[in-house]
């Protein structure tokens, strides 16, 4: 079942790359006590998510700040080597937090995982947006496929 806005972010270990190599992201203790933007893409350097989605969160990232936002974190279905050099290569150093869903299972827990399959891309993560405040999904921003409007970062920015 797909997380609903007002239900708590189930917990999940996601992956970051740090000074000391990749290290894990505890979901409970990353969303706790502040408010994060997050998106989900299907893949990194995927042409919409490299061109459109993971651009406009770090072209308005200090837009969404100023409204609140403590936190912006990307996250995909890619290993956390593949979204370290995603960000880089996106200027999103600073800005985005790119987390690593390697195996998916932060995806499935939120009920929002899509078949790739037919693309060679397997199990992957549905393009979304969503706040979390403290934990909880205060909106929750779901693309039908193939689109890309309300996941993207200037729709959040517009309802904060």
């Amino acid at each position: 079942m797909t997380i609903q806005v007002g239900e708590t972010i189930p917990s999940a270990k996601l992956m970051t790359m740090t000074a000391d190599g990749p290290g894990p992201v505890d979901t409970d203790g990353y969303f706790k006590g502040r408010k994060v933007a997050v998106f989900s893409v299907p893949g990194a350097f995927t042409p919409t998510c490299s061109a459109k989605h993971l651009p406009g969160f770090v072209d308005q990232a200090d837009a969404l700040k100023a409204k609140g936002v403590d936190e912006i974190a990307c996250f995909s279905v890619n290993d956390v080597f593949v979204m370290d050099a995603w960000g880089k290569g996106s200027s999103a150093d600073g800005k985005v937090t790119m987390l690593a869903d390697g195996n998916g299972d932060f995806a499935k827990a939120l009920g929002l995982e899509m078949d790739a399959s037919g693309f060679g891309m397997g199990t992957r993560s549905q393009r979304f947006s969503m706040l979390v405040d403290d934990g909880k999904v205060t909106a929750l921003y779901i693309e039908e496929p193939g689109a890309f409007q309300v996941s993207s970062a200037e729709h959040m920015l517009a309802h904060l």
